[in-house]
């Protein structure tokens, strides 16, 4: 089956995806997008109770399905303390270094719907003041705070605008996407995975593609914490592909330009024969693929697992530099992926 890709497309998915802030517990905003989407394209979608959004595609066979997922939510911050002189201590949502958000602007959303702009800085951002001291400062929580685009000098100041323990402190994204195909931004993680599996949906829908097994799109919300899929996937579900991202980096087999196949990470090797069937399909579909090992990953394919389901796991996706970071990827990777989830789908 040949069909057309429409890059402009799946951008048009991308970049509304990452205006849309959802750390991990505030997931809320990007979830109405989804369904709103969803709507749309006239999907038959459920809502779990734990707020993720399954998707299904009926095949021609219902007994043995497929499960694909990707996670909306992302690494974020929440407020730790109000400072007495206003400023905010943060807590960490999710595994990320604090060099990656040092001096990266903010908004503060509270409770009562309230947002506020501020920046995270260390204790001692300033060379003139500080010297060495700010040079040298480990860059750990309890050394980063945010600082308030507002006129507060004491806590009472910060706590007169709403604000407390608790709310969520969403870090700007920065998305750019280049003239050369390149996406820059943060939350590529998974975010990029998203754009493509809700593009899959639109592409199976208007084009009345039937899967060769039911199909399931899983978009998970507690991803970054662990245990996103770890409950609630589709009960005939005997294979759960994780769409996530590849790591490219020093001494690893990844690329920005390909979509990458997970032969082993933290939780230990998928399993081989889907790992392999998946292979066949990019070498037979001339789809470009690496194969990769990632010693420090987890998945919602090892949810799955960890959680007990009996089913066949395996972990793909776009090749993004610098995870949990500032994050670059190619439209190639996401082109490579979505062609693989495409045509797997097409598979007995």
């Amino acid at each position: 089956m040949s069909i057309n890709y429409n890059k402009d497309r799946l951008s048009y998915y991308l970049e509304n995806i990452l205006k849309v802030s959802s750390p991990t517990g505030y997931t809320n905003n990007i979830n109405d997008y989804l369904k709103k989407e969803l709507k749309e394209l006239k999907a038959d979608f459920i809502e779990t109770t734990k707020g993720a959004l399954i998707v299904t595609i009926k095949g021609l066979d219902d007994s043995y399905q497929r499960t694909f997922s990707a996670h909306v939510d992302t690494l974020g911050a929440m407020v730790k303390e109000i400072k007495s002189n206003g400023t905010l201590a943060l807590t960490p949502v999710g595994g990320y270094m604090m060099t990656a958000i040092d001096g990266e602007n903010c908004t503060i959303e509270t409770l009562d719907g309230r947002s506020y702009t501020g920046t995270v800085q260390t204790i001692k951002p300033s060379v003139h003041i500080s010297g060495d001291e700010a040079r040298e400062l480990k860059r750990t929580p309890e050394n980063m705070e945010v600082i308030l685009d507002e006129r507060v000098s004491s806590k009472s100041d910060t706590e007169n605008l709403g604000i407390n323990v608790g709310d969520f402190i969403c870090l700007d994204t920065r998305t750019t996407f280049t003239e050369k195909g390149y996406i820059k931004s943060r939350y590529l993680d998974d975010k990029a995975s998203v754009a493509v599996l809700l593009y899959t949906i639109e592409l199976m829908i208007n084009n009345d593609i039937k899967p060769a097994h039911t199909t399931n799109f899983f978009i998970s919300n507690y991803e970054e914490v662990g245990h996103g899929a770890k409950a609630s996937i589709p009960e005939n579900t005997r294979e759960f592909i994780a769409v996530d991202m590849g790591a490219p980096g020093p001494g690893q087999n990844s690329t920005e330009y390909a979509v990458c196949i997970c032969a082993k990470d933290s939780s230990g090797p998928y399993d081989y024969n889907l790992r392999k069937t998946l292979i066949d399909v990019c070498v037979k579909n001339n789809i470009n693929y690496k194969i990769d090992i990632y010693p420090y990953y987890g998945s919602d394919a090892s949810a799955v697992l960890g959680a007990g389901w009996d089913v066949k796991a395996a972990l793909i996706g776009p090749g993004v530099f610098a995870s949990h970071a500032y994050e670059r990827t190619h439209m190639d990777a996401l082109i490579a992926t979505l062609d693989l989830v495409i045509k797997y789908s097409l598979c007995k």
